[in-house]
C-alpha cells in the first residue's frame, strides 16, 4: 500500500483538475509562449495596441510548457491536461509526506481536507497551479528528505522560470533554515541567486515589483482578492480550521519553523486568498503527526485510484467547454481592429490571431491604461473613455462591463451568442 494512498490522492486531485475550468490567466501565455519557442523573448506585448515597451518576462518558462500542452493537445485541452498533471504532482507528493509523517489513513484523509480547501485553485486552470505543485515538492523535500536540502536550488531556479509564487517558497526554505538547519544557510544563498536564473536575469526584481504595484493588485481584485471577498473562502477558512485544531489540540506537534511559516502564510492570505492553499499543505504536517486514525483496507484504495484515473482520462478527452465565445473572438480578430474585451474572451481574440488594446499580463500595461481598463471591467463611469481605444467591444452578458456595454450610445450591436456581445464602436456617437 505504499504507493496507493499517494496514488489516490493525486488521482483525485487531476479529476478535480480536469473538469475543465479556464481561468482568466491562462490563455495568454499560448500566444507568448509561441514566440519564446521560436526564439524570442518578448520586451513588449504584441498583441496589444496600448503602449507595453520594457516589459520583463520573467516567466517565459511558463509560456512555453502553455505553448506545448496547447499546440500538443489541439487546444485548450492541453491546458487541462497539464493542470491535472500538476495537481496529481502537488497532491501525490503531499500525500507521500503525510504518510511518512504518520500513517496511510492520516495521509488521505487530511489529503483530502487540503484538497476541498483548495479546489479554486485546482479546479480553475491558470499559471498558479505551477506554484501548488512545486510548493508541495519543496515541502516534502524540507519535511522528508533534510539531507537532500541541496535539491531546493534546481527546484527554485525551475520554479522561479514558471511562476511568482517562487517567492513563498523562498519565503519558506528561509523559515526551515534559519529556525531549523542554519547549517544549510549556503544552500538558501545559493537558492536566491537561483530565482534570478530566468533570462530576465538581474531585471528580475523589476518584474516583481512591477507585478505587485499593478492596479488589480493594489485593489485587491480578482486573483489578488482578499480572504473574505469570494464565497469559497468560507470552505478554506474551515479547512485551515480542522487542520490547525488537530495540529494544536491534539499536540501540539508544530516545530518552531513551520510556526513561523505558518503566521506568515496566514497573513498573507488574509490580504490575498490564494495563498490559503500554500496554507493548507503546510498545517497538514503538523496534523498529521498529531492525528491517528484506521488506515484504509488497500485493495479499496487501489481500486478507487483506478476508478479516478479512469475518470480523469475520460474527462480530459471530452475537454473543456468554451469559456468565452471562440465564434464571436474569431469575427473580432479577422477584423484586424484593436478590439476591448472581457478578459478570457480577449485571449480568445488573440488566439484567433487578432488584436486588443489591453489584456493580460496586465503588469506589461501603464498604469493609467491598466486603471482605465480594469474600471471597463468593473463597469464604472471611469471606465468609459476606455471604448475610445477599440474598434470593437466584445462582452460577457452577465459581466459588469457587459451590462452596461448594452445602454452605450457609441455602440452598435454586430452579432451575439447566448454568452457573448460584440459591438462595434460608432465613432458618429461621439465619446
Amino acid at each position: 500500500m505504499r504507493l496507493s494512498v499517494p496514488w489516490a490522492a493525486a488521482m483525485l486531485a487531476a479529476a478535480v483538475a480536469a473538469l475543465g475550468l479556464i481561468g482568466s490567466d491562462a490563455l495568454w501565455l499560448v500566444p507568448l509562449g509561441h514566440l519564446v519557442a521560436h526564439g524570442h523573448l518578448p520586451s513588449s506585448i504584441p498583441f496589444a495596441s496600448a503602449p507595453t515597451h520594457g516589459w520583463h518576462d520573467v516567466p517565459a518558462g511558463a509560456q512555453l510548457v502553455f505553448w506545448a500542452l496547447y499546440r500538443a493537445f489541439g487546444g485548450m485541452r492541453g491546458l487541462i491536461v497539464g493542470q491535472a498533471v500538476a495537481a496529481a504532482i502537488g497532491f501525490g507528493a503531499l500525500a507521500a509526506g503525510l504518510r511518512r509523517e504518520a500513517g496511510d489513513g492520516e495521509a488521505l484523509l487530511l489529503s483530502l481536507v487540503v484538497l476541498v480547501g483548495s479546489i479554486p485553485v485546482v479546479a480553475v486552470t491558470g499559471v498558479q497551479i505551477f506554484s501548488l505543485a512545486l510548493f508541495s515538492l519543496l515541502l516534502l523535500l524540507l519535511e522528508s528528505s533534510p539531507g537532500r536540502i541541496w535539491l531546493a536550488v534546481p527546484l527554485i531556479a525551475l520554479w522561479g522560470n514558471l511562476h511568482g509564487g517562487v517567492l513563498a517558497g523562498l519565503a519558506l526554505l528561509a523559515c526551515y533554515v534559519l529556525f531549523r538547519r542554519p547549517r544549510d544557510l549556503p544552500v538558501l544563498g545559493v537558492s536566491v541567486i537561483a530565482a534570478f536564473a530566468n533570462p530576465e536575469l538581474w531585471h528580475t526584481p523589476r518584474y516583481y515589483e512591477s507585478v505587485f504595484r499593478t492596479v488589480v493588485a493594489r485593489r485587491g481584485e480578482g486573483l489578488w482578492a482578499p480572504l473574505g471577498t469570494a464565497p469559497f473562502d468560507l470552505v478554506l477558512v474551515a479547512a485551515a480550521v480542522v487542520l490547525v485544531a488537530i495540529a494544536v489540540v491534539r499536540g501540539p506537534r508544530v516545530r518552531l519553523w513551520e510556526a513561523v511559516a505558518l503566521l506568515g502564510l496566514a497573513a498573507e492570505t488574509v490580504h490575498v486568498a490564494r495563498t490559503g492553499s500554500s496554507f493548507l499543505f503546510l498545517a497538514a504536517y503538523p496534523a498529521a503527526r498529531a492525528w491517528r486514525i484506521r488506515a484504509p483496507r488497500p485493495r479499496l484504495v487501489a481500486l478507487a485510484a483506478v476508478v479516478l484515473a479512469v475518470l480523469t482520462v475520460a474527462l480530459l478527452v471530452k475537454g473543456p467547454s468554451d469559456p468565452g465565445s471562440q465564434r464571436l473572438a474569431g469575427l473580432a480578430a479577422r477584423t484586424g481592429r484593436p478590439v476591448l474585451a472581457d478578459a478570457i474572451l480577449g485571449q480568445q481574440v488573440v488566439l484567433a490571431g487578432g488584436r486588443v488594446w489591453v489584456d493580460n499580463p496586465i503588469d506589461a500595461f501603464r498604469r493609467s491604461d491598466q486603471q482605465q481598463y480594469i474600471d471597463w471591467l468593473d463597469g464604472k463611469p471611469s471606465g468609459a473613455p476606455a471604448v475610445a481605444h477599440a474598434a470593437f467591444v466584445l462582452v460577457d452578458r452577465t459581466s459588469h462591463a457587459g451590462r452596461r456595454a448594452t445602454h452605450d450610445a457609441r455602440l452598435v450591436l454586430v452579432a451575439s451568442d447566448k454568452h457573448a456581445l460584440l459591438y462595434r464602436v460608432s465613432r458618429a456617437a461621439g465619446s
